[in-house]
């Protein structure tokens, strides 16, 4: 069954034909435990607290459109869960998690009469020199589900790119082959935030607590008993 969900997951996420082949190369290695059947039980929606972890810095972005937004204006008054990724990225326990675990997440949204008109999902590239507009809409096209609330984006500038890895504390390294040629491939540390209707980060998910039923049942903590509804249904920007 994981190998199963390996192979999915790679002809799901491979960008071009070389990077499928790569990560069928690392059929042997260890999944992440978000690809997987959850092994405990989660405390009950509600029954903990997330205090505010900080701020959600604001962004000035290129969604895959070509639309000049900001993230603030995305987020609206939304709950959002925040990831960063680049499309090429080789790692099946990296940006294809954070996909993966997010489309998880986008079915079980849109299931959820509770849920599904409050929350947006929001991937950002940091490659905004190979993941164009148009690369961003084909690799939405693997995840995103007709009439999801599921935005991909990038930065508009290298300035205002490396302004946002600052503040959301993503470091981000190129990385070069022998002969010191520059590959597509980078090192960075997955993160995936999870960003309130008042833009406070609420949790920050890495490789191995970035689960679907965590994440749902963190959202579903911080929506609360639907007091927040009518401040995301009024105040949900632009892209409401």
């Amino acid at each position: 069954m994981r190998l199963f969900l390996f192979l999915v997951l790679t002809a799901a996420v491979a960008a071009v034909d070389v990077f499928a082949a790569q990560h069928h190369r690392q059929a042997n290695i260890t999944l992440a435990p978000g690809y997987g059947e959850l092994e405990f039980i989660p405390p009950a929606p509600g029954s903990y607290r997330l205090p505010a972890l900080g701020r959600a810095a604001d962004a000035k972005l290129l969604n895959s459109k070509g639309d000049a937004v900001t993230l603030h204006d995305l987020i609206g008054g939304k709950f959002t869960l925040l990831s960063f990724i680049y499309t090429s990225c080789s790692d099946v326990n990296g940006c294809p998690l954070a996909s993966y675990v997010m489309s998880k997440v986008q079915d079980r949204v849109m299931a959820d009469e509770a849920l599904k008109d409050y929350v947006r999902l929001v991937s950002f590239s940091f490659d905004p020199a190979n993941d164009t507009p148009e690369v961003l809409e084909q690799y939405a096209g693997h995840f995103r589900k007709a009439d999801s609330d599921w935005h991909f984006v990038t930065a508009n500038s290298a300035e205002e790119l490396n302004a946002t890895l600052e503040a959301y504390d993503q470091f981000v390294i190129r990385e070069y082959d022998q002969e010191g040629k520059l590959l597509r491939s980078m090192s960075h540390m997955l993160r995936v935030y999870l960003i309130d209707h008042n833009r406070d980060i609420r949790n920050i998910y890495s490789v191995s607590f970035l689960h679907p039923d965590t994440v749902v049942n963190d959202i579903r903590t911080i929506v609360g008993n639907n007091v927040a509804k009518s401040v995301a249904k009024s105040v949900a920007g632009p892209y409401q």
